[in-house]
């Protein structure tokens, strides 16, 4: 069964070039990874400083493999101090 997980970060205006470089960082590693099958990045339309990625994977032992990869934990933890607060995760079935 696949899951989504639903991303939410909120980023100040002054952090959002350095932001996009890490989430296409991410991204791209997200892209090799086993189970992965798609993901998207929306804007919040009312609220401008958040954002939402949707990540679907094909298990939720596929998510916590990537969750627990050091490469992608290197890049979270710099995007979690670039914005002074930690990402929010919420996993839900398909």
């Amino acid at each position: 069964m696949s899951v989504k997980i639903f991303i939410k970060r909120k980023v100040q205006d002054k952090n959002v070039v350095e932001l996009t470089m890490l989430l296409k960082k991410l991204r791209s590693l997200t892209l090799e990874q086993p189970g992965y099958i798609s993901g998207e990045t929306l804007s919040r339309i009312d609220r401008k400083d958040e954002c939402m990625v949707v990540s679907t994977w094909r298990s939720v032992e596929d998510w916590n493999n990537w969750v627990n990869n050091p490469k992608r934990i290197e890049i979270q933890t710099r995007i979690d101090t670039l914005l002074g607060q930690e990402t929010e995760y919420a996993m839900y079935s398909a």
